[in-house]
């Protein structure tokens, strides 16, 4: 054996720990480079999947879910601020120019998304067509905890037969927490309506805008005339006789406003404390102040409040206030806050009157005083 081989057998022979140590070391070389690999396949294919989320997500989120500039959303416990969204033509909301959004908050979204389910309703705005039911639900949206569906999807009342599968599918997709919810004022009217609603859910809540009848009579053929302009005038329809003055209160526009006679279906399949009534005329005055009724009756924080709105003097109806990086701020399309076709004071009397004893009625079932002529 040679002098090397001599004094490497005897390195070998003096210190047997060495190789062990190499032994680890190659081990640990080898258990981190598995783990480098790991680790950059699971950041791959996560980003793939965060991908199909975002435009799944996307597509599904209502068309108003808005995140104003400024304003803080507490969202699962976690707040975020200066988010600012708007919608594209299409309804859907982008990121506003100016927007601060960062890519934790994308990821935090994403990740809820994988976790939000369609559900059934759990309130539902039921009614009444011209009384700001679509204020409220516009307003309403701005909660984080509100995921409302913003067409009017019309099950109970057209689509029944569907089924109730049909009709989850509709919803948009929420978290647990999160109140869903959709608008459709017809049901407030329709007599199987109420059973239906109840067959869906016992603990349903309902929310019903109310407005003056005879004011959204007048509205309720303003839009019926900006659509078939060449129908008989309010005066001619709205009696059977105009000379004896007896009321046709089958007309459509002055039958929804027997808001009594209607109200009473509902309240033989729903106790009263789950029927929320909403002013119209407070929804105009005071949108904040009925909008934290609403939210305490849906068991909800105050977080839609006055700081959100403005008077828009020109439509005659609150506003939300214009977001930071956004030209414009949010109002009602055009189709909303429309002159009134002009009617004879007389036949206004005349409707003052025929509604007067079902108002009071209205009044007594309900607890409250509207304070309606």
């Amino acid at each position: 054996m040679g002098l090397l081989g001599k004094a490497m057998a005897a390195f070998h022979h003096s210190n047997p720990t060495d190789r062990d140590i190499r032994r680890v070391l190659q081990k640990l070389l080898i258990m981190l480079s598995l783990g480098i690999i790991g680790v950059s396949l699971f950041y791959f294919l996560a980003g793939c999947c965060e991908s199909d989320i975002r435009e799944n997500s996307v597509s599904h989120r209502p068309a108003s879910e808005f995140l104003l500039s400024g304003w803080y959303h507490d969202r699962n416990g976690t707040l975020y601020k200066d988010v600012v969204m708007v919608q594209n033509e299409d309804g859907y909301p982008v990121a506003g120019e100016g927007s601060t959004i960062t890519s934790v908050l994308e990821t935090n979204n994403s990740v809820k998304d994988w976790m939000a389910t369609r559900r059934l309703p759990q309130a539902l705005i039921i009614g009444v067509k011209k009384g700001g039911t679509r204020a409220l639900l516009e307003f309403l949206r701005l909660h984080p905890d509100i995921r409302a569906l913003g067409s009017e999807p019309h099950f109970f009342d057209r689509h029944y037969a569907r089924g109730l599968d049909w009709y989850r599918s509709m919803m948009p997709k929420a978290l647990d927490g999160q109140v869903v919810m959709e608008k459709t004022p017809r049901y407030f009217v329709t007599v199987e309506t109420p059973g239906r609603v109840h067959s869906m859910s016992h603990d349903v809540k309902l929310i019903v805008v109310v407005r003056d009848p005879v004011t959204r009579a007048i509205s309720d053929y303003t839009q019926i005339i900006s659509k078939t302009p060449h129908i008989p005038t309010f005066e001619t329809l709205a009696f059977k006789n105009r000379t004896n003055g007896e009321i046709d209160s089958l007309w459509s526009p002055l039958w929804i406003g027997l808001y009594a006679q209607h109200l009473e279906r509902w309240l033989a399949w729903f106790p009263r404390a789950q029927i929320h009534l909403v002013s119209g005329e407070g929804l105009i005055s005071d949108p904040a102040g009925e909008l934290g009724k609403v939210q305490d009756f849906l068991g909800l924080q105050r977080i839609v409040t006055d700081k959100h709105f403005y008077f828009n003097k020109t439509k005659g109806f609150p506003c939300l206030k214009k977001p930071e990086g956004s030209s414009k701020p949010h109002c009602l399309g055009k189709t909303k806050g429309r002159t009134h076709a002009s009617i004879d004071p007389e036949v206004i009397r005349r409707l003052r009157e025929f509604y007067r004893p079902h108002n009071q009625r209205f009044y007594q079932m309900t607890g409250q005083n509207f304070g309606w002529q």
